[in-house]
């Protein structure tokens, strides 16, 4: 089945209030002949009370409700499928305005859920084990349409509460777009936005070296880095941002980051038989990580149809994790979910075969 897109082109003159600022907001309202107040309560609306149009915002009039509806976009993504995979992971699907695809997989835990979403609509890093850089760089994500796969997520649960983590490690390079990700990661943990905590908020990056320190600067939240090899060869070879930006320079960059009493940063690891899971291969990550405040993610290998690469066997990816223990790393085997609907990590295509 075909997808056919209709793009309002008068939508294109009016204004994304998820994507704005609290000031901004307020701002808005006034141009528009409201008083700032007024800003407020559509911010809170939107990004509280997950309003799904001005409709739903009952404490003003209905003037000014026909104003917001005739000048601001309130939902730039619309869900084309939902797929649910046998251990509870769901998998949206989103078309943007433009007809793009982008997907966010929203993941059980014990007790809570954890939301992957996406920066951009593909990818342009083009990391050799990962499904999403094949398919090239389509577009970065607004600021807006990041935050509404969170809202529209949240808004589907029966249980929105238990929605506490939000993860930047689905489709695209957050910190290639990094403005959008700031001006969304603000409105998540401000107070009069979404009031997430920020030490439930987590940004995966392959190493963009100069933004990680300008995130250091800017903003608090988890840093996670896609590291996946302890030596510029191999780690050339599996993601060509290395060449950019080599080893050195990468821990260089964080270990001068920013980290708040007991916060480690997350070194993920996707470990790929015989490429970076050699003897020689633990003790080059064991002396690399040595001196850092670090927690290393081990993710065997989410197989994909068209590669040649593996996982390693269990008992490799056991002694793996045994030794980084012995030389006191708190070393984690990440069990990964939605592989039955290519949900997991370095899966999302932003494509469905169905449709």
């Amino acid at each position: 089945m075909s997808i056919q897109v209709c793009y309002d082109i008068f939508d294109r003159m009016k204004t994304d209030l998820k994507g704005l600022n609290a000031r901004e907001t307020e701002e808005w309202a006034t141009s528009h002949g409201l008083e700032p107040y007024r800003g407020r309560q559509i911010r809170h609306w939107l990004l509280t009370r997950l309003a799904n149009s001005s409709d739903e915002m009952t404490n003003m009039p209905k003037a000014i409700r026909a104003l917001v509806r005739e000048n601001a976009i309130i939902n730039p993504l619309r869900v084309v499928k939902t797929l649910v995979s046998e251990d509870g992971t769901r998998k949206y699907l989103f078309i943007l305005q433009d007809g793009h695809l982008i997907e966010s997989v929203l993941i059980p835990e014990r007790d809570h859920f954890t939301l992957c979403i996406s920066s951009q609509a593909g990818c342009a890093m083009g990391c050799s084990f990962c499904l999403t850089g094949k398919q090239g760089l389509k577009r970065d994500l607004s600021a807006s349409e990041i935050m509404e796969q969170v809202i529209v997520v949240k808004r589907s649960l029966e249980e929105p509460e238990r929605m506490r983590n939000i993860v930047l490690m689905g489709m695209g390079e957050p910190l290639a777009n990094y403005d959008a990700v700031m001006k969304a990661l603000g409105s998540l943990i401000a107070d009069d936005g979404m009031n997430f905590s920020h030490r439930k908020i987590t940004l995966s990056t392959c190493g963009l070296v100069p933004e990680i320190k300008r995130m250091g600067r800017d903003i608090t939240v988890n840093l996670a880095v896609s590291l996946n090899a302890a030596d510029d060869e191999t780690r050339s070879f599996l993601m060509p941002i290395n060449r950019k930006y080599p080893l050195n320079s990468l821990i260089e960059a964080c270990r001068g980051f920013p980290l708040p009493n007991r916060r480690m940063i997350t070194f993920e690891y996707i470990l790929i038989n015989k490429v970076n899971d050699r003897n020689q291969d633990i003790l080059k990550l064991s002396r690399l990580l040595s001196d850092m405040r670090a927690k290393i993610n081990l993710i065997p290998l989410n197989p994909s149809p068209d590669s040649d690469m593996s996982p390693p066997p269990m008992n490799r990816i056991l002694h793996f994790q045994d030794v980084l223990v012995k030389h006191h790393f708190t070393a984690i085997i990440r069990k990964s979910k939605g592989q039955d609907i290519l949900a997991a990590c370095g899966q999302l295509t932003g494509a469905f075969p169905d449709l």
